[in-house]
């Protein structure tokens, strides 16, 4: 496994679960969220909510800023954007190896 890849396994790790989507959701619009108003709407406790930020903090998506006494959380679109270029890589890299698989196999 390639150094890219493992650099890229916390990203699609936390990218991975359909709560931290949600809450991605709610951050892309680019303004920072309590954990109060990110826990509006949904079922899951502050707690959980706390739980589900800290896994997308350390894969560096989101950013923790202090207002006062007061935690915010922000999106920090770069690993993502990172992740996207990385994904590009392979589907190009597998495009060009269907091309010679299909090359070989049409050959007379």
């Amino acid at each position: 496994m390639s150094r890219k890849t493992l650099s890229q396994a916390p990203v699609f790790r936390a990218l991975g679960d359909e709560t931290r989507l949600t809450l991605l959701a709610k951050l892309c619009c680019g303004e920072p969220y309590s954990i109060t108003r990110l826990t509006e709407g949904s079922k899951l406790t502050r707690q959980a909510i706390t739980k589900h930020l800290r896994v997308l903090e350390r894969a560096e998506i989101v950013r923790r800023v202090h207002a006062g006494r007061e935690s915010l959380y922000q999106l920090d679109p770069t690993p993502i954007n990172e992740a996207k270029r990385y994904l590009d890589v392979v589907s190009e890299q597998w495009d060009q190896a269907l091309s010679s698989l299909r090359a070989f196999v049409e050959a007379p």
